[in-house]
């Protein structure tokens, strides 16, 4: 199963609206930092607010990939056989790309 298919249940589904919320602020954030540059402000004032937007990004990554440990990888494993080696694979790539951003 691919990242980009469709699941029953995802593992974030319990707190969905705490991540869209989440979400609604970094747009939020990023609207901010497009009106910064319009106005010409100060470069490190806008480094700043990327630097805070980039923090907000990576804490909702960090909860989705918490999420998806306790529930998508943890019910793969249970069941074992190649599902279980897909998600385990699947989660160790997600990892990498988010150390590498």
């Amino acid at each position: 199963m691919s990242d980009t298919q469709d699941h029953a249940g995802h593992g974030y589904v319990g707190d969905k609206q705490r991540y869209l919320a989440r979400l609604k602020r970094i747009e939020g954030q990023a609207r901010g930092i497009h009106q910064m540059v319009a106005d010409d402000r100060y470069c490190i004032d806008v480094l700043t607010q990327i630097s805070a937007m980039t923090s907000a990004l990576q804490g909702v990554a960090l909860g989705l990939l918490d999420d998806h440990l306790k529930h998508c990888v943890a019910d793969a494993a249970l069941a074992g056989g190649e599902e279980a080696e897909a998600k385990l694979k699947e989660a160790s790539a997600a990892i990498a790309r988010l150390v590498r951003s």
